[in-house]
């Protein structure tokens, strides 16, 4: 007896086009290229999921240096500092005071890092 796959198949192909909703040309319209396509968007969601959070993290430390300059100091003191002081903001939040809130940011970067050269 043989196998009949028609709904089942049916239903593969359907749900790659409605992935591919919105692609360009056959990439929307023709299943074998829009499998294609839906594999390699797939796989570069994946990837980009986990670069965001690296570049997230490189835009912050990039803010907070900046900041941490303007208070002469560089951010690798600026970190040692908050960490001897058991000071503990993450690189989030530190960039948002340091573009939002730049009093707040220096009256931090004098009790991590004043405590040091005193």
């Amino acid at each position: 007896m043989r196998v009949k796959r028609s709904i089942t198949a049916r239903k593969k192909r359907r749900k790659i086009l409605k992935l591919a909703k919105g692609y360009f040309g056959a990439r929307s319209r023709l299943y074998t290229v829009a499998a294609e396509a839906v594999d390699r968007a797939l796989k570069f969601s994946f990837r980009d999921r986990r670069a965001r959070k690296r570049d997230f993290r490189k835009l912050w430390i990039a803010r907070i240096n900046a900041a941490a300059r303007l208070n002469n100091v560089t951010y690798s003191r600026l970190m040692d500092g908050l960490k001897k002081a058991n000071i503990s903001i993450n690189r989030k939040i530190l960039a948002d005071l340091a573009v939002n809130d730049p009093k707040g940011f220096s009256r931090i970067v004098t009790t991590a890092v004043g405590e040091r050269q005193a």
